[in-house]
């Protein structure tokens, strides 16, 4: 009988000291995206939201997908109306190109351009998650915004909020319209 006793009591050990599954938790912060967050140039404590707005980056075809439930063929899929978008950085690069189109679903729209200068650093997250990436905006000139079109920014402002790009739970940009 004690050897029975022993023997459970063995295993049930043994098992206690095994490691859990390595599952990446799907809570586990990634890479972070650029948070830009749009504001009233008439009163620019309050945010503004944005009509139609859809972002395309330099060498796409496509514009970044903000409604994933639309259809494939969709054009608003691409489109979205907010104070707040959120958009990737390339993590092999120091530099991205997004094209601004504000009122994209109507035929007056606006096209500004702004390209962000930062430099990244791989952080180890865990076994299972592996690595993610942060960003840090350059500060000497952290973007440039352009307007391809020549007609007007409509872009009037925008000013650098915080450098870090460590998670999106806060602004990294705010532009005035």
């Amino acid at each position: 009988m004690k050897k029975i006793i022993s023997f459970v009591l063995l295993f049930t050990f043994g098992l206690s000291s095994c490691e859990k599954d390595d599952i990446c938790d799907a809570n586990t912060p990634t890479t972070p995206r650029l948070v830009i967050t749009f504001y009233d140039s008439s009163n620019p404590t309050r945010t503004r939201n944005v009509s139609n707005l859809k972002v395309i980056g330099e060498g796409m075809e496509e514009g970044i997908v903000f409604n994933e439930n639309a259809a494939d063929d969709d054009e608003t899929r691409y489109l979205t109306s907010g104070s707040t978008v959120s958009i990737p950085l390339k993590v092999n690069d120091s530099t991205v190109t997004y094209k601004f189109i504000y009122n994209a679903a109507s035929t007056n729209l606006n096209t500004d351009v702004l390209t962000i200068n930062y430099t990244s650093q791989n952080v180890y997250v865990s076994r299972a998650c592996g690595f993610k990436t942060t960003f840090d905006l350059k500060p000497d000139v952290p973007f440039t915004r352009t307007d391809p079109d020549g007609d007007s920014v409509w872009m009037t402002d925008v000013q650098l909020k915080n450098p870090n790009i460590e998670s999106e739970n806060e602004t990294h940009i705010e532009v005035y319209f």
